[in-house]
Order: C-alpha cells, then sequence, then structure tokens
C-alpha cells in the first residue's frame, strides 16, 4: 500500500512478514500472555492463601473468579474506549495500570483487600487483552499473514492461561505467594515500551465516531456479577433465601434490561445485530462452552492435587504439562480437521473432546494421575480446535474499524465461561464436601468425599460443556480455510 501521504507515526504501519514485525509482535504477545497467565497463576496459590489469610473456599472461588468477572464483564466496553480514542493509547494505559495495581499487593492483609485487588486488575487487564489481539490485524496487510500471528497469540495466550500454575507452583517454592503478582510490573513495563516503539498509533479514519454505551457497560457487569453471586449466595445462605432469590431475579432483569437497551440505543455497545450472523453467535457460544471447562478443571485440579494427593505447589504446576505439550502439539491436527471437513464439523469434533474428556475425569479422578493426564491431553485438543478456529472466525466477521469490538466479543465470552466455570465448580465442591479447606493433610474420609464431589461436578460439567460448545459449533459454516467472509 502507498504511504507517502502518511504521517511519520502511521509510515511504518503494516509488515510484510513476521520476523519484520518481531518487536510489536513480541510486545504485543507479552502483553496478551501476561493478562492471561494472571487468569491461572494465583490458582496454584489458592490452599497457601487460604491458610495465610484464613479464607474459606468461597473466597478463594473469588480471589480467582473477581478477576474473572472485572476482565470478562468490562472487556466489551474496553473494546469500545479503544476503537473511539485509539487503540495502542489504551492498550499502554492498561499496561501501565495493571503493573502499578500489581505493586499494590504488598499492602494486603485479608482476603477481602486481595478479592479487591484481583477486581482491580481485571478492569486494567480489560483494556489490555480486545486491543492486543485488533493491533496484530493493523500490524499486516496481507490476510495470510495476519492469520498467522493470530494463531501465534492465540497459542501465546492459551499457553498462559496454563502455564500459569506451573510458573506459580515453581517461584513458591522459593518465594512468598506475593511475589506472584509483584512480577507483573517489569513485565507490564515492557511490553509497553515495546508496543509504544513498534506499534503505529492509530490513525483517524481507522476508528469511529459512535458515542460510549455507559448504560450497557453497566447493566452488563451488573449481570454477569449477580449470576455468579448467586451461585455463592446459594451455598453460603441457602437456594430459597432472600439474598439468593434476589440476586437470582436481578440477574433476569439486568440481562433483560441489558438486552432491551442494546436494541433501542443508537450506538449499543455490542450490536445484537451482529447475532444474527451464525458465524459470530456460534463462535461466541462456543468459546463460552471452553472456558467453562478450562477454568473448571483447572480450579478443580488445583484443589485435587495439593489437598487430596498432598503435593506441592511446584509438583502440582508440573501435573500441568500433558496440557502445556498438548497445547503446542495439536496445532496440526486442529488446522487439519478444519482444512478437511470445515470449520462446523472440526468445532463440533472440539465439543466432542471436551465433553469426552470431562465425562472421563469424571472416573479419572478416582483412578490416580495417569488416567488423569490422559483426560487432560484429550481436553487439550478440543481447547485448541474450538477456540483457534472460533477466535479467528470471529474477528475476521467484524468491520474493519470494529476489529477491537470483535475481539473484545471473542474475550468477553471466555471470559464470561471462566466465570460461569470457576463459580460452578467452587460451588458444587463447596456444597458437596465442604465449604471450609481444613489445614494440613486431609482425612481418608475427606478425601474420598472429595472424589465423589468431583465425580459429580466433572460429570454435570461434561453435559454442560457439550451442549453449549455443540450448539455454538453448529451454526458455523463449513468454510476450510482459516478465513471467515466479512
Amino acid at each position: 500500500m502507498t504511504t507517502t501521504s502518511l504521517p511519520a507515526a502511521t509510515a511504518a504501519r503494516t509488515y510484510t512478514s513476521l520476523r519484520a514485525a518481531w518487536i510489536p509482535l513480541a510486545a504485543l504477545c507479552l502483553a496478551f500472555f501476561v493478562e492471561m497467565v494472571d487468569n491461572t497463576l494465583l490458582s496454584i496459590a489458592l490452599p497457601t492463601i487460604g491458610r495465610d489469610l484464613g479464607s474459606g473456599t468461597t473466597s478463594l472461588q473469588w480471589v480467582t473468579g473477581a478477576y474473572s468477572l472485572t476482565f470478562g464483564g468490562l472487556l466489551l466496553t474496553a473494546g469500545s474506549i479503544a476503537d473511539r480514542f485509539g487503540r495502542r493509547r489504551v492498550l499502554q494505559i492498561g499496561l501501565a495500570v495493571f503493573g502499578l495495581l500489581s505493586l499494590c499487593v504488598v499492602f494486603v492483609s485479608t482476603s477481602g483487600e486481595l478479592i479487591a485487588l484481583r477486581a482491580g486488575l481485571g478492569i486494567a487487564a480489560a483494556a489490555m487483552a480486545p486491543i492486543t489481539n485488533s493491533l496484530v490485524f493493523r500490524l499486516f496487510d496481507d490476510q495470510a499473514l495476519r492469520m498467522r500471528a493470530m494463531t501465534v497469540m492465540i497459542v501465546v495466550g492459551m499457553s498462559g492461561f496454563i502455564l500459569g500454575p506451573l510458573l506459580g507452583g515453581t517461584a513458591l517454592a522459593h518465594v512468598r505467594w506475593e511475589w506472584l503478582l509483584l512480577v507483573n510490573a517489569p513485565i507490564a513495563l515492557i511490553a509497553c515500551i515495546g508496543v509504544r516503539l513498534g506499534v503505529a498509533a492509530d490513525r483517524p479514519e481507522d476508528l469511529t465516531n459512535d458515542a460510549l454505551d455507559l448504560p450497557g457497560a453497566a447493566l452488563s457487569i451488573t449481570t454477569i456479577g449477580l449470576a455468579c453471586w448467586s451461585l455463592t449466595s446459594g451455598v453460603e445462605y441457602g437456594w430459597t433465601s432472600l439474598a439468593t432469590l434476589c440476586s437470582i431475579v436481578g440477574a433476569v432483569l439486568t440481562g433483560v434490561a441489558f438486552v432491551w437497551h442494546e436494541r433501542r440505543s443508537s450506538a449499543p455497545m455490542l450490536d445484537l445485530r451482529l447475532f444474527s450472523t451464525g458465524t459470530v453467535r456460534g463462535a461466541a457460544i462456543a468459546q463460552v462452552g471452553t472456558s467453562i471447562a478450562m477454568a473448571g478443571v483447572m480450579f478443580g485440579l488445583i484443589l485435587h492435587f495439593q489437598y487430596a494427593y498432598g503435593w506441592s505447589p511446584v509438583k502440582a504446576g508440573l501435573a500441568n504439562l500433558p496440557m502445556i505439550v498438548t497445547m503446542l502439539a495439536a496445532t496440526p491436527f486442529s488446522e487439519w480437521l478444519a482444512r478437511r471437513f470445515g470449520h462446523r464439523i472440526a468445532c463440533l469434533v472440539g465439543a466432542g473432546f471436551l465433553a469426552g474428556s470431562l465425562a472421563g475425569l469424571s472416573w479419572a479422578v478416582g483412578q490416580g494421575y495417569a488416567a488423569i493426564a490422559v483426560c487432560m491431553v484429550l481436553m487439550t485438543i478440543g481447547l485448541r480446535t474450538v477456540m483457534t478456529i472460533c477466535a479467528v472466525a470471529l474477528v475476521c466477521a467484524m468491520p474493519a474499524n470494529r476489529t477491537s469490538i470483535g475481539a473484545a466479543l471473542n474475550d468477553t465470552a471466555q471470559e464470561v465461561g471462566t466465570s460461569v466455570g470457576t463459580a460452578l465448580i467452587g460451588t458444587m465442591i463447596a456444597a458437596l464436601v465442604t465449604t471450609r479447606l481444613p489445614a494440613g493433610v486431609w482425612s481418608s474420609d475427606l478425601v474420598s468425599t472429595f472424589f465423589h464431589g468431583e465425580q459429580i461436578t466433572y460429570a454435570v460439567l461434561a453435559v454442560v460443556v457439550g451442549l453449549i460448545a455443540g450448539i455454538g459449533a453448529l451454526t458455523l459454516t463449513d468454510s476450510r480455510t482459516t478465513e471467515e467472509p466479512v
């Protein structure tokens, strides 16, 4: 393309190869990695945090869930802001706030303070996730390069999600759990410098002038928050208690209000007409299912390895290696499925892997680590297949000036699934096993009860994830390429 008439800041806005774009691509990958690894980094430290801060099961659930809740609830808002005021600018602000907030962990002394800090980090991360993905598209004019770069981003992000427990467990062998958050500060700084040096500033013609939909943002996060709180409230106060019933009714009412508002708004945060396209609707639904599976398994198995097996954080983190290796090794298989059978069939196969692996875990948790590891491999194949195809298809289906919203919609679907998955398994374990995790080695009776609770939980997840991911996959196209029509 011709760039001689563009300002200096935008003259080198595109690259002709991944190698030429290594500085901005590495910076965007680092930003995406740190926000995704922070989803699960503290999961390995939950038993340590629980003992240190005197937290129960539901409190530990919200240490993880608070981040996912604010992250998922504000992704669409952050995408809207970025599409209006500049993607690079908003990303740099998000990185700066993320780094500074991470330093505040040194002042945390209660589980409530940690939950509040995690919620703040989720807000900052929401200003990073959709923008890192949309900026990848802006680095290249060639569609094939865009797809290759997006694949790199997805693998890095998913690897970060899975690597969190391993990195956290290794660190816990040498330092206190607070360092798991403190390390975010220098990483965010490096990423911010790389984005500044390698990513060109936004051009006015690449942005939209639509007004911000603040009521829509408030309604969306309120709906998600009340829905997740309903699960916790049901265990703590009873399913027929006033608090639980009010939160359920509130979630339904705010959800209906959100849909009503978005349909009437002249500049909606989420244009619901996008869901008339099968690619957008199916990809978003399927992404919810994959994240329910991933979050549920990650949260449940961390407790399984450290409490039921009595493993150290390092050993429990290493137990996730089958997922990490499979995440990289499954790429050729996932791409072959898409080329050979098309997106719809490939995602249905992936959904089958997800449901089958969760059903397998319902049996495997009582059989030992080898059986669990096999199920982890099968689940990761499903995750790799469904998440990659859906992410690429969804972003490509968006107009050029709304790529941040497309990426935000993809990430929002994943984070809604993460919130639901974490809340679901945390709630079921609390209801079926115990609401307060005891210190020290578990008794044989408690371990037996925990295994039974896990079996029921994973069986339920298998049905939920299979239905959601399968329904989403059915609405995709039969495209056999990595590109979707815009």
